[in-house]
This record gives structure tokens, sequence and C-alpha cells, in this order.
């Protein structure tokens, strides 16, 4: 994948045990790095943002050594859900999907023949039982008293701690410095709006930002200025919006709006994520009422600026 690396967190609970937040995918190389830093001290507890594979994957491993795991019940459900279906080709449903944000041809084509990625090659077994994070519920880790907020939009139900003693925030995926998380549609939900949760989150958690905490993100490097660098996430999607209302005066696909979003050439390792934000863009637009769409001929939808 292009953003190569995931952060992880290590809380010493004084007790001989730590609490792990996040895991990286299941591969050979993860689980040796992860016996290495941990020089053998005890994870009693995993905490997992949120059900993306490079959060959730080695949840089910600290599980068999042990280790008691905490995620919300939303996340859970869904990483268990990904887990158990396992493909060779891509579903139906999913090939209808991508018809309709008008993917390209070629790619459709190749697609359609070639197996799918699917959530178990990069996640190990996850037995049952969890403890569940809930909104504006206390935890305590490392320490400190942490406040559970949970953001929306990349990902449903990711839990963000906050630890208001000393203006610690682990922000995960919601809340990352230099880049802006992935907002996408699914098959599994083709009609949801992404883009408008995780605007309205960001404008819940401007609420409470202060420069002075400290974030600690899913990605990237650690940051102030919180209040700051929400506004500019917003303002970075609500130009992007602008950009593609101008783009679809005429009627065009989500697979023909790259340029106007991302005003970058689209790679084909990018190509499945981009065209799924794209197409929650679009999306975004018609729940607003600025947009219409129509269902054309060759199983696409296209859309148009009202």
């Amino acid at each position: 994948m292009k953003l190569d690396h995931v952060n992880c967190l290590i809380l010493d609970e004084g007790d001989g045990s730590v609490t792990v937040i996040d895991t990286g995918f299941d591969t050979p190389e993860t689980r040796d790095l992860w016996a290495r830093v941990l020089g053998g001290r005890r994870v009693g507890r995993i905490v997992v943002t949120h059900h993306h594979p490079d959060h959730v994957g080695l949840a089910g491993w600290f599980q068999s050594q042990g280790a008691e795991l905490w995620m919300s019940r939303v996340a859970w459900l869904t990483a268990r859900m990904l887990l158990l279906d396992i493909r060779d080709l891509p579903a139906p449903e999913t090939v209808e999907f991508w018809k309709a944000c008008g993917m390209d041809r070629e790619i459709l084509a190749r697609r359609i023949t070639e197996r799918p990625f699917n959530f178990a090659d990069m996640l190990s077994d996850m037995p049952l039982g969890l403890n569940r994070l809930e909104d504006g519920a206390r935890i305590a880790m490392g320490g400190r008293d942490w406040i559970i907020r949970m953001g929306q939009g990349h990902a449903p139900d990711q839990a963000t701690f906050w630890c208001e003693a000393e203006d610690l925030v682990i922000g995960a995926d919601q809340l990352l410095p230099s880049i802006s998380p992935n907002l996408s549609l699914y098959a599994t939900e083709p009609d949801a709006d992404p883009v408008g949760e995780w605007l309205a989150s960001c404008e819940r958690f401007l609420e409470i930002a202060t420069a002075n905490q400290l974030v600690l993100p899913g990605h990237k490097m650690p940051y102030r200025g919180l209040p700051l660098r929400l506004g500019q996430l917003i303002a970075n999607h609500q130009g992007a919006l602008e950009r593609l209302l101008h783009h679809i005066s005429e009627p065009r696909t989500a697979g023909e709006c790259f340029a106007p979003l991302f005003k970058r050439r689209i790679g084909s390792g990018e190509y499945g994520l981009a065209l799924g934000e794209a197409a929650a863009h679009c999306r975004h637009l018609v729940h607003l009422g600025r947009a219409t769409r129509e269902m054309g001929s060759d199983g696409a939808w296209y859309y148009t600026a009202l």
C-alpha cells in the first residue's frame, strides 16, 4: 500500500502488563516486530480504534495469548463479518457497485476475473467476545483517565480517546496531521453518506479541541494545533465539493471525477480507494440536494449539479 505504516501505541499499566492500541496487519513481519518491541512484557489488553485491517489485523493473535479485546460494538461486528466473507471472485453486488460507480472498463474486466482483497488475508482469527467501547464513557489506560469519543465517516464508530488532565488525544485515523482519511462508499452500504458523517464529526470535535493538545494519530507524526487542523480538513473537503459541482455541470460518473477531487494522477494501487471516495463525494452532493443522479444504460450513475 502507498501508506506503508500504521502507528500503534504501548501503554504501561504499572503492574507488569501493557495495553496495546491498534496492531498492524497480520503478517509474519508484523508479529516479529511486536515480539521484539514488547520485549517479553505481557499484553493484558488490546484496544482497537476501528475495524480496518491495518488497525485490527493482529487483535485475535493477541487475544489468543490472553489479552482482552476492547472495541466499539459496530467496529467488532464489522470486522467479524468481513473476516468471514472469503471469496475467490468478487461478489455480484460488488461488481454491480463498481459498474454503478463508472469503473474504467479495462480495470473492471480485469477485476471481475481476479481474486479480490479479503480481510482474512490480513486478519488473524478473532475469537468471540469483546469489551465494548462506548461514546462518552471513560476508560483508564496507562495511568491516565480517557474520555471515549466516536468519530464517523472513515469507519463506523471509530474510537478516539481524550485525556483532559494532560491535553492528550489518541486520534486514530479520524484526526490525521497531513493527509485526509479515505471517505469511501462500498457495496455493503452504497447509499450511505460517509462525507457528511465525517464533516459532522469534525464539527463536533472542534467544540472540544484546543491548540495545546498533543494528538497521536493513526498515521504520520504527532502534532499540536488541533483546531487549525480540523478547520483545514473541513475546508479541504468543502473545496473539493465545490470543484466537483463545477465538474458535474454536465452528467458524469464517479469514475470521471478524479481530476477535480484529487488534483493528481491516480495510479493503479490507489484506484479502488479513489473510486470509492469519488462516489462518496458525488453521493454527498445528492444528500445535500445540490446534485441529482440518473442511471445510464451502461449501469452507471450519472451525477449532475443543480
